[in-house]
């Protein structure tokens, strides 16, 4: 900036895909060769399952009130939610 009424502009870039990129790769190398993101999966419903499993009556309702309000999505853990 400068004295008086001039105003100077500033003009800034940054190559957010890069930095995106190095990210990724980061989290990749992070994760581990042995990482099994269909493994990790399995896992999730697993215990999804497990979370819903043996609920009484009262919770099985609320359950569904929750699947249908959009709160929890379809499905999961619904094959043991009982």
């Amino acid at each position: 900036m400068s004295a008086g009424g001039d105003s100077t502009e500033l003009e800034f870039s940054m190559d957010l895909g890069a930095a995106e990129m190095r990210r990724r790769a980061e989290v990749i190398r992070t994760l581990g060769d042995d990482w099994d993101p269909s493994e990790q999966l399995r896992g999730e419903r697993e215990a999804h399952a497990l979370l819903y499993s043996g609920l009484d009556e009262w919770q099985r309702d609320v359950y569904e009130q929750l699947i249908r309000a959009g709160v929890l999505p379809e499905g999961i853990g619904s094959e043991n939610a009982d």
